[in-house]
């Protein structure tokens, strides 16, 4: 695997949506792009919300993507558009620090993650002028990462457009982190896999340091995303921030229970890495040490000796300083499972035992109970769209990316996919007007495609 992005040689003629986008771009600017960048979306087989926890996580990446047509100019600034109307156009200097406004999560922000963290990686004052147009085909707030992918893109942007160079790895770390400026705080699984994907494999992303090994799916089930059609933005709501200061918490708690230093550890993988336990024994430890009833405010300052102002200032942020109860078996109990069910997904289709797939098929839905049940993090929708995908000839089905809405991946034996597709159209998709209207979009085959790169005109 190459050390950097790649930049690779295209005919735009050859190919009708970068056609499309040159086109658009030439319209707007009156030139053509100097080059184009890509970044994928993804979604995650198994392995939710523990990246942030320090676990690692099972993506692989999607043919949907992020894409931008980009040239230099000499005014100064950096000039947005985007294809779909919806997104309005935007313009910032280039000499003046950039302002991401996270109260308020419009799609330049997230653009300009990518570009800020660039910026201050490099140290580079002032930018290059820069004219883009980005194009997404990644449907929004769908659980597929068009936000991370959209960072991802506009860091591989500014990096080609100011003449820098770093790994893919070092620009996975710098997305995952500038991605915070929007006030999300993810665990680093988007940024890397949209960066370090290979077409063909999935990969297992570990953390700390951050790695990519590739996982070979089994042959004989592919895998079917559908979209629930209840979009939920993690930036604009308190719901995903919650979780995260929940485990912060639970950490803190286990880690006073076994008389560690508490102070040093913010991640529920830390504590089992002081320990040198497993994760049984770590699901134990939660069994034994955090009670099943939520924990209020008071209760925790007691346990860990701290006071009110240091409870709002160390262990909640900016979105979560209203919560005043919080659900620490439950979120701690999770994240053990899920870790302990993304390592023996891996060991599965490693060793591929006979009745591999009905295996894999069997974590998925222990990993959608899960979230559902102790994470909280699916939605009625959600609920009923796995259940119809069970029903409908899946071996295993689960919500994939944050939740509250968004997708569901569902591992299907490759003989029923044709047979799976028309069920689910017909049970969930045909009797609402809305999801039939958004139907061709939301439901499909989905391969393991490549990471991002840099392409220029041949």
């Amino acid at each position: 695997m190459a050390a950097n992005p790649p930049k690779i040689k295209i005919s735009t003629a050859a190919n009708e949506r970068l056609q499309k986008l040159k086109t658009t771009f030439e319209t707007k600017y009156g030139e053509a792009p100097l080059f184009f960048a890509c970044a994928p979306g993804r979604v995650n087989l198994i392995g939710e919300h523990i990246d942030y926890c320090g676990y690692s996580v099972l993506p692989m990446a999607i043919e949907q993507n992020i894409l931008a047509a980009v040239s230099l100019n000499n005014s100064g600034k950096v000039q947005l558009a985007n294809t779909n109307p919806q997104y309005k156009d935007f313009t910032v200097s280039c000499s003046e620090a950039i302002a991401i406004d996270r109260d308020n999560p419009k799609w330049h922000y997230y653009f300009l993650c990518g570009v800020k963290g660039i910026q201050e990686k490099f140290g580079i004052a002032p930018l290059a002028g820069m004219s883009c147009v980005v194009d997404g085909t990644i449907p929004p707030s769908s659980g597929l990462s068009s936000s991370s992918a959209l960072v991802c893109c506009a860091g591989l942007v500014t990096m080609e457009a100011n003449q820098k160079s770093t790994s893919k790895v070092a620009l996975a770390e710098i997305c995952a982190k500038c991605e915070r400026y929007i006030g999300t705080e993810g665990g680093g699984m988007d940024q890397s896999i949209s960066f370090l994907a290979e077409k063909g494999t999935a990969k297992l992303i570990e953390f700390q340091p951050l790695r990519a090994t590739d996982v070979k799916l089994p042959d004989g089930a592919v895998f079917v995303i559908s979209n629930c059609c209840v979009e939920m933005n993690k930036a604009a709501s308190s719901h995903f921030n919650i979780r995260v200061v929940e485990c912060r918490i639970a950490t803190k708690v286990l880690a006073q229970a076994k008389a560690l230093d508490s102070s040093k550890l913010l991640k529920l993988a830390q504590v089992q890495t002081e320990l040198g336990a497993s994760l049984e024994e770590m699901l134990g430890l939660v069994e034994e040490v955090l009670h099943p009833e939520p924990y209020s405010r008071e209760e925790i300052c007691r346990v860990l000796g701290i006071t009110s102002d240091q409870f709002s200032t160390e262990l909640l942020s900016a979105n979560t300083q209203h919560v005043t109860h919080f659900k620490l078996h439950q979120r701690a109990k999770h994240v053990y499972g899920e870790a302990a069910r993304v390592l023996k997904f891996k060991s599965v289709c490693d060793s591929e035992p006979a009745g591999s797939v009905r295996l894999l098929g069997d974590l998925m839905n222990q990993s959608h109970a899960s979230c559902r049940d102790m994470y909280e993090c699916s939605c009625p929708e959600l609920d009923q769209l796995v259940d119809i995908c069970l029903r409908s000839g899946a071996v295993g089905s689960r919500l994939t990316g944050a939740g509250w809405g968004g997708c569901a991946v569902s591992m299907v034996p490759s003989e029923k996919v044709e047979a799976f597709l028309q069920a689910v159209r017909e049970a969930y998709y045909l009797p609402d007007p809305r999801r039939a209207a958004m139907e061709k979009q939301s439901l499909f085959v989905s391969k393991p495609g490549g990471g991002a790169a840099i392409f220029l005109e041949e």
